[in-house]
C-alpha cells in the first residue's frame, strides 16, 4: 500500500469514528454536544488520543479529512466541531429553505413497495436525505445496496404542499418525510 493510500485509509477510518462520536454515541465517550451538535474540538482530540486505534490522529488529520473532496460531513467553527447531518443522538434544527424543483433518493429495490405506499420516511434517522443529483443519490445508496434504485422527488410540489426542506450541506437536502405522490422512479 502506498503512503497516500495508507493515509486515505486512515482518514476514512477517522471519518467513520467521528460519525459515531458526533452523530450517534457521544455519551458513550462522555462527550457533550450543544444544541447545534457542536463539541469541543480539544475534547474530541483527547478522546482520540485515549483510544489505541486513534492515538495517531491529530488536528492536522481532522483538517485533512475536512478538506477531502466529496460530501462535506463535518465542520469546525472556532474551537468546536460537529457532524453536519445524520444524527441519531440529538435532533439538530436547521433553517428551512427552498429546494431545487427535483431532488433524488437512492434505495434498495426491496424498499420500493413500501415507498410507493408510504412515501419516503426517515426510518432510523431523524430526516430523509435527498441528493441534488442522481449520481450523488446513487453513491449514497451504494453503501446500503449493490443495485440502488434512484427515485425522483418533485420537491417543488412537495414544498408547495407543506413539506419543509433543509440544506445542511452542498449536495444534500433534508426533510421529515416525502408523501408517496411526490416520489417517482427515475426512467
Amino acid at each position: 500500500m502506498t503512503q497516500d493510500r495508507y493515509h486515505e485509509a486512515r482518514l476514512r477510518k477517522l471519518s467513520r469514528f467521528l460519525a459515531l462520536l458526533l452523530r450517534h454515541q457521544p455519551a458513550r465517550f462522555a462527550l457533550s454536544l450543544d444544541a447545534g451538535g457542536f463539541a469541543d474540538l480539544d475534547a474530541v482530540l483527547r478522546i482520540l488520543k485515549g483510544l489505541p486505534n486513534f492515538r495517531w490522529a491529530t488536528r492536522a488529520d481532522i483538517d485533512a479529512l475536512l478538506a477531502l473532496p466529496g460530501r462535506k460531513r463535518f465542520e469546525i467553527v472556532g474551537g468546536r466541531i460537529r457532524a453536519l447531518y445524520g444524527h441519531t443522538a440529538i435532533r439538530l434544527e436547521y433553517t428551512p429553505t427552498s429546494p431545487p424543483d427535483t431532488l433524488y433518493h437512492g434505495t434498495a429495490p426491496e424498499n420500493l413497495d413500501a415507498i410507493r405506499n408510504k412515501g419516503l420516511l426517515p426510518m432510523h434517522r431523524q430526516y430523509v436525505h435527498l441528493a441534488t443529483t442522481p449520481e450523488t443519490a446513487r453513491t449514497i445508496a451504494l453503501r446500503h445496496t449493490d443495485e440502488p434504485m434512484i427515485l425522483c422527488v418533485d420537491a417543488a410540489k412537495a414544498r408547495a404542499a407543506g413539506v419543509v426542506f433543509y440544506h445542511p450541506e452542498e449536495n444534500i437536502y433534508l426533510c421529515e418525510a416525502v408523501p408517496a405522490e411526490y416520489v417517482t422512479q427515475q426512467g
